[in-house]
């Protein structure tokens, strides 16, 4: 029977992506996120067997539920990317409670309560991997950006502090941090570009790929291919893997 893996945040994007690599390489693949139209298209993209669970992962019992579900369906997670996320851009001082809040709330919180929910059984198992979708925004500090980059550095901090405690149990933990990708994220932050500073969308858009030494934005895919890479390996944990175009060299 193939392993079972689940990730958040399958609607769409990066999430989307790395599903499908994982079910082109063989898993079963639950897919969360909180639109049950989006989910039912990434599964129509999957060749390989799905488990749709619309879910919110921000409540805090839904966590739970979702990890329940799929234990009941199929067997437990063995393999967790954790990619549902958000950004939000603001001066410092403009940055309210709510925001930073809903920034923790989705970007470390969520994740936190993933990692706690999948552990046990993989720490029992003997076999785990655990991928944590971060960002450039968890290695440097970027202006109007304070919120998504403390719940993003602090999400690093977390996969570091996990790898460790987990190392030498067969189940690894890693970051992939990706640079601008060309997804409905991006696709926010260029129109809130537009909005702020009157230019056209294809000068946002430029300005976002001119960022990146290799001049364009980030595929999905390119996304995806690096959740692969630490997932296939046992020798990569507690590794931060940069998929940015050349933008943060470490």
């Amino acid at each position: 029977m193939s392993r079972v893996a689940l990730v958040t945040g399958a609607g769409s994007g990066i999430g989307a992506a790395a599903a499908i690599r994982l079910s082109q390489g063989g898993l079963r693949v639950v897919l969360a996120s909180r639109g049950a139209e989006a989910l039912a298209a990434t599964a129509a993209a999957c060749p390989g067997p799905t488990l749709a669970i619309p879910a919110d992962v921000t409540d805090p019992s839904a966590v739970d539920r979702l990890f329940d579900h799929a234990e009941d369906d199929w067997s437990p997670v063995e393999v967790l990317i954790v990619s549902a996320g958000a950004g939000f851009s603001a001066r410092l001082e403009r940055t309210s409670d709510a925001d930073w809040n809903r920034m923790l709330e989705l970007n470390l919180t969520a994740p936190f309560r993933c990692l706690r929910r999948a552990v046990p059984a993989m720490r029992a198992a003997g076999y785990g991997r655990i991928v944590v979708i971060a960002s450039t925004a968890s290695r440097v500090g970027e202006p109007y950006l304070a919120a998504y980059t403390a719940s993003k550095h602090g999400v690093l901090g977390l996969v570091r502090a996990a790898a460790a405690e987990l190392a030498g149990t067969g189940v690894t933990v890693n970051a992939v941090c990706p640079g601008f990708v060309d997804t409905p994220m991006t696709e926010t932050t260029i129109g809130n570009i537009v909005q702020k500073t009157g230019r056209t969308t294809g000068q946002a858009r430029s300005a976002l790929e001119a960022r990146q030494p290799i001049g364009r934005l980030i595929t999905p895919q390119e996304v995806a291919d690096a959740v692969w890479f630490c997932v296939a390996s046992e020798a990569i944990t507690g590794q931060a893997v940069n998929v940015d175009g050349g933008t943060v060299q470490s």
